[in-house]
């Protein structure tokens, strides 16, 4: 052959074979929340497939997804807390009226938990979920481990500094980075090293989690289709009064409650919230994980308008704290249950110690999957069997999923109301909120909190 006769550039592009028309960086172009929701309805398939079609392969496959799409962000939860909190601590010093500030949102994360534990009571009352499910007490089986005030109190303060992280107790973990913020801050310049490492380590932990989150549609396929798969229909027909009454309770919160602080206390558009918070509490509900979702709280509620330093102080601690599903509407509810199957009455002391038990222990939570430590604490401080928690543990990762997404509109919620009511919440930012935060994260600012300028707070 002449060299003339070899073929163009032109001619040897045409040769090749055409590309894919579908490429994974077109998937990732899709609204991450259309992404869970595609997610969702697979894992709903697949569940159905593995169940109906009795699939054992299917199901651990679906299994294995969804614990390890859980194990991964468990895995940055307990450095992620202590520096978070150590972090926000320090920058309250940036913020004027810090002190008023702390407290107001204490406040706030009382009286919606108030609120909350009250439509949990009422709801209770009103359908006893424990009547007709069939259930006795010998379907019941006592917890190894179970919650009481003193094990509460006690185990706030850890041992040593090496359990609480290997262990995962966030409640002691909370302890010592608050112990270390106030620290870094009376010990002044001299602790100025260890700030900035502290703020560092947090960027990098940040950013790792927000790889794991950005897996969210993967995880939801396998931890959606897992509980179809493995609890079936069944199940929650045999809860039926018991679900429906928790998704309703928290419904009632999240669309009701809120929606009307917001209009009438915060003076803000309602809806315009949801559109902002809206994939925080779309990924709570997937991961039913308030600090795993904190990276995303955080930066919806800087979005919101809530200036970066207070909302950096803000939603770590209500990630550890502030649990209207978990620890308000979910105990009422699951201790007047429990209370029928096993005929004991309740009167008006116990309700009033529902109600203080939901106020003050929802830091037992602690943020992580599962609200099992705030319904020990409920039932022992009750004298309720600890058998009835055995009664709702089957059930428990359906309940969780809705929870969770309360709380964590609530954690988002109580600043943007404190900030409101403080006269630091920027309006306009706040009408203009992003969707979805996470579709364009790594084009945005990628700072620590409190390292670009935000409102300033004043009284």
């Amino acid at each position: 052959m002449s060299a003339n006769s070899a073929p163009s550039a032109d001619q040897a592009g045409q040769s090749r074979q055409p590309e894919p028309s579908f490429r994974i960086s077109e998937f990732l172009k899709i609204p991450f929340w259309a992404q869970i929701l595609l997610g969702l309805a697979l894992g709903v398939l697949l569940g159905w497939i593995a169940r109906s079609q009795d699939v054992s392969w299917l199901v651990t496959t679906l299994d294995k997804v969804g614990s390890t799409f859980i194990g991964l962000l468990k895995l940055a939860v307990a450095p992620l807390v202590f520096f978070a909190i150590l972090v926000s601590i320090t920058n309250l010093r940036k913020v004027n009226n810090a002190a008023r500030l702390a407290s107001r949102t204490l406040l706030w994360f009382m009286i919606t938990s108030l609120i909350a534990v009250a439509i949990g009571l009422t709801i209770g009352l009103l359908t006893n979920p424990g009547s007709g499910t069939g259930l006795t007490p010998k379907d019941g089986k006592a917890p190894e481990d179970a919650g009481s005030w003193i094990d509460f109190l006690t185990g706030i303060i850890p041992t040593d500094v090496i359990t609480p992280f290997t262990q995962l107790n966030v409640l002691q973990i909370v302890f010592m980075a608050a112990v270390a913020g106030v620290a870094v801050l009376k010990i002044g310049d001299k602790a100025q090293p260890i700030l900035e490492l502290s703020e560092s380590v947090l960027a990098l932990l940040q950013k790792a989690l927000w790889w794991v989150i950005k897996l969210s549609p993967i995880g939801t396929v396998g931890l959606i289709g897992f509980a179809i798969a493995d609890y079936g229909w069944n199940l929650i027909s045999k809860y039926a009064t018991f679900t429906a009454d928790i998704y309703v309770g928290c419904a009632l919160v999240l669309f009701g409650v809120y929606p009307l602080l917001l209009a009438f206390v915060a003076k803000v558009n309602p809806v315009q919230f949801f559109k902002g918070a809206w994939p925080a509490i779309q990924l709570a509900f997937v991961s039913r994980s308030s600090v795993g979702t904190m990276p995303v709280t955080q930066k919806v509620t800087e979005r919101l308008g809530v200036p970066k330093e207070y909302t950096s102080f803000a939603v770590p601690f209500g990630a550890t704290t502030k649990m209207d599903g978990c620890a308000a509407i979910y105990p009422s509810i699951a201790a007047i249950f429990v209370a029928q199957i096993f005929d004991v009455n309740l009167g008006i002391k116990e309700y009033l110690l529902i109600a203080f038990v939901s106020v003050v222990g929802s830091a037992a939570t602690a943020g992580l999957t599962g609200a099992t430590v705030m319904l020990t604490l409920t039932l022992s401080t009750l004298g309720l069997p600890m058998e009835g928690v055995g009664l709702l543990l089957a059930i428990d990762p359906v309940l969780d999923m809705m929870r969770t997404a309360t709380n964590v509109a609530g954690q988002a919620l109580v600043p943007v109301i404190v900030a409101a009511r403080e006269n630091i919440l920027d309006r306009e930012a706040y009408e203009s909120a992003s969707a979805s935060p996470l579709d364009d994260f790594d084009a945005v600012e990628d700072a620590v909190p409190g390292s670009r300028s935000s409102v300033p707070a004043t009284a």
